[in-house]
């Protein structure tokens, strides 16, 4: 459906207003809005010019560290300057006047948009792929104080190496506290995750495509154990079939008008 359907709206409307424990589960789509680019657009996807193995992966942060982490303080400022946009706004406005219902959010974005956005002050946020604003020692995994987050140089360019700041603690090299390919998913997130899926009335999916597993099962467990799944995507995915309602729209223009009081 789409938003001018308003029958089928107004029924999406209604599941989620009925709804006492209420799930968001938002993927890149999301922040696409604010400015932050994709990785899998053709046009602009942050793949373009670098292969994914030597940017996303533990093996090619130990070749090649300076381009790595170079690359990855270019995503941080990219996502320092980005602004929430009125999906977000939506969510955390919708959180802050829920009560009694329970909100929580479930994110692939390793960004701190909802966190910018309010949604932390009325809903617990769950990342599943870890933030890319909170580096931590390849080796012992402490977090990079933040003096030295703040003293990383101002708007890098994307292929420019810079050395990774050694850990206090180990003298290990800092890395983008990301999950990268062939990484778990943290654990202990993974779990809420799954958990919040499971107890949901309504799981409403924003701007992800259901391509990366283990978290698109997050959708096929919330319907399995009786959630209403609303998406929110304006092209039709592997997701869009799992949906009781599809909204064909993006996060920015149908979050307001799906959560407005």
């Amino acid at each position: 459906m789409t938003l001018d359907d308003p029958t089928a709206f107004a029924d999406a409307r209604a599941a989620l207003y009925d709804a006492t424990r209420i799930a968001f589960f938002t993927g890149a789509g999301m922040s696409a809005e604010s400015g932050i680019p994709t990785f899998r657009d053709a046009l602009t996807g942050l793949w373009e010019r670098f292969d994914p193995m030597l940017l996303a992966s533990i093996e090619g942060f130990e070749a090649d560290p300076a381009l790595v982490w170079g690359w990855y303080e270019w995503r941080r400022q990219k996502v320092m300057q980005a602004q929430p946009n009125a999906g977000h706004a939506a969510i955390a406005t919708f959180a802050a006047q829920a009560k009694p219902r329970q909100v929580a959010v479930v994110t692939q974005n390793v960004d701190d948009l909802h966190e910018r956005a309010g949604t932390c002050n009325a809903a617990e946020i769950v990342h599943l792929h870890g933030s890319i604003l909170a580096p931590r020692c390849s080796v012992c995994a402490t977090p990079a104080a933040e003096a030295l987050i703040n003293a990383m140089p101002d708007e890098p360019e994307g292929g420019r190496r810079l050395t990774p700041p050694r850990c206090d603690v180990c003298g290990g090299s800092m890395r983008p506290g990301v999950v990268w390919f062939g990484e778990s998913l943290p654990a202990d997130a993974f779990d809420r995750a799954a958990k919040l899926a499971q107890s949901a009335d309504a799981f409403v999916v924003v701007g992800t495509s259901g391509v990366v597993e283990p978290a698109a099962s997050l959708v096929r467990h919330a319907r399995r154990h009786g959630a209403t799944v609303i998406v929110i995507d304006p092209n039709d995915s592997a997701l869009t079939r799992e949906a009781h309602f599809w909204i064909a729209g993006s996060a920015a223009h149908a979050l307001p008008s799906l959560l407005r009081a």
